[in-house]
């Protein structure tokens, strides 16, 4: 794993590039249309062990992850592959970051994330898809070096993170059973 100086140390370098993993099918799009904006399918996965799963736990554990590109506190997230189910695909990405198994429980919410602009100049806009996920097994680590730490915090003890990160974990633990969106 690598340390958060060697990270910092790398990025300080002109040429340093990103760890984060871009499927081939965006590859191919920016072929086509450079740094244009993109509008992509993405998930997010709020991944909760609950109280007494966890050694010595006394509330609700929270999978978070630290990013290698940007070294920001996130939920798991990820792009969805053409024609893969959203839940699957966030699955699919708990496993592949954090070799954490999860099971979807709940729909949290679809909204528009973005526009993002990221270091080589590509934009994209993403339409998220939000889940819950019960935790089933596993004890995480950053498994394919898109993250430089993956762990379980309490709910009390998050880091920074985002708002919308913020609001995502606050919903997956209320008694919440509709999925949230924006209505006209």
């Amino acid at each position: 794993m690598a340390s958060y100086s060697s990270i910092v140390s790398q990025k300080a370098d002109p040429h340093y590039r990103s760890y984060m993993a871009t499927p081939d099918f965006i590859l191919d799009l920016r072929a086509h249309v450079g740094t244009s904006l993109l509008w992509i399918p993405g998930c997010t996965a709020v991944v909760i062990k609950e109280e007494g799963e966890g050694v010595g736990s006394a509330e609700p554990e929270i999978l978070v992850v630290r990013r290698t590109d940007n070294l920001r506190w996130t939920l798991v997230t990820g792009i969805i592959d053409p024609g893969e189910e959203p839940a699957i695909a966030a699955a699919r990405e708990i496993l592949e970051e954090t070799a954490v198994h999860a099971r979807p429980r709940l729909l949290l919410g679809v909204e528009v994330v973005g526009p993002v602009r990221y270091g080589n100049g590509d934009e994209s806009i993403y339409l998220d898809t939000a889940f819950v996920f019960d935790w089933i097994s596993g004890e995480p680590f950053p498994a394919d070096g898109e993250n430089v730490e993956a762990r379980f915090v309490p709910v009390s003890e998050l880091p920074p993170m985002s708002p919308r990160f913020h609001r995502l974990v606050e919903r997956a633990l209320s008694e919440e059973l509709e999925a949230a969106f924006i209505a006209p």
